[in-house]
């Protein structure tokens, strides 16, 4: 059974198409990152998938349920962490704990799961006088309320402190182990890259690349950064490297060398700095970032061997999510 899976699902609002005939499945189990620029469509797809929004053409199934008509268990069975989420300013963390479980009818060991998000101490304030990283906490505290299959996590790192990224980290992959389905959409690269089996990009309303982070480097087809550490850093050196054939790029600090190359072309590369007369005393590929990636397939044109190549930007509108 899949957790989530949209076919062909659009969603209009005056004047805007903020989802354009959609298709995406996350896999049970799995830990799936969402991503896309401001604007991209990622909120509302996540108000569909809650049905807090209705489609305006295709399907949706959670959990292998129609969030139209049954929504009640779907929400028993998911936990969710909103972007913005507030807090009941008069009312303590505990409370608030509490509130998520009885709204599920479940049993809930409140004290574990505030101490598992490191809220134990603030049990008892009143969440109006938590700060914003506490607020996030907490709402990551109700969302993992009864152990839920599916868990919705749109912007979890917000107002978190390094600490609590870390926790935060943590946590997902403790869920993910348990079996349960990640679904994590977030403007913090670094941890979605740290978390997630796979990841899905979103431009203007349209899914334009969905792979792990391996496949969608391989796809994209990025150029290696080549970096060189030489004995001694000549101009008859980087002359010869920029001469190579495939290089794009050569820059020099202390006594290493940094290049952008063709990947085939790394092994000449090397090859040259050494017929310029320097030796060769360490070397290293660095691998395409996730924020390189997204970059990629977010500005300018899709590449070419991606799952949507004729999806664009120009002239698309940017709406609110």
């Amino acid at each position: 059974m899949t957790a989530i899976e949209l076919r062909g699902v659009r969603k209009e609002f005056p004047g805007v198409t903020a989802v354009r005939d959609l298709d995406l499945t996350v896999e049970t189990g799995e830990v799936y990152g969402f991503l896309g620029p401001n604007g991209a469509g990622k909120s509302t797809t996540i108000d569909v998938v809650l049905d807090l929004v209705r489609p305006t053409a295709g399907t949706v199934r959670v959990l292998g349920r129609d969030p139209a008509t049954e929504s009640v268990a779907i929400r028993r069975d998911t936990g969710v962490l909103p972007d913005g989420f507030s807090v009941y300013g008069r009312l303590s963390g505990r409370r608030h704990v509490q509130f998520a479980a009885d709204s599920k009818a479940v049993d809930a060991d409140v004290d574990a799961v505030l101490e598992r998000v490191g809220l134990a101490n603030a049990a008892d304030r009143a969440a109006g006088d938590y700060s914003k990283g506490m607020r996030q906490r907490l709402a990551l505290a109700m969302a993992l309320v009864g152990e839920p299959d599916l868990l919705i996590l749109d912007e979890p790192s917000a107002g978190l402190d390094p600490a609590g990224v870390v926790r935060m980290r943590e946590i997902v992959t403790a869920e993910a182990e348990r079996g349960a389905t990640v679904f994590f959409s977030s403007h913090v690269l670094g941890q979605v890259e740290a978390v997630c089996d796979r990841v899905g990009i979103l431009r203007a309303g349209e899914l334009v690349a969905e792979d792990s982070i391996e496949g969608l480097r391989e796809t994209v087809g990025e150029e290696a950064t080549l970096e060189v550490t030489v004995d001694a850093v000549t101009d008859a050196v980087q002359t010869a490297v920029s001469g190579v054939e495939g290089v794009s790029h050569v820059s020099a600090a202390d006594a290493t060398l940094t290049v952008n190359c063709a990947p085939a072309q790394k092994t000449a590369v090397i090859d040259a700095v050494e017929a310029a007369g320097a030796r060769v005393e360490d070397f290293h590929t660095r691998e395409a970032s996730l924020e390189d990636l997204f970059l990629a397939y977010t500005e300018g044109e899709t590449p070419g061997s991606g799952p949507d190549a004729s999806a664009t930007t120009a002239g698309s509108p940017e709406v609110s999510e």
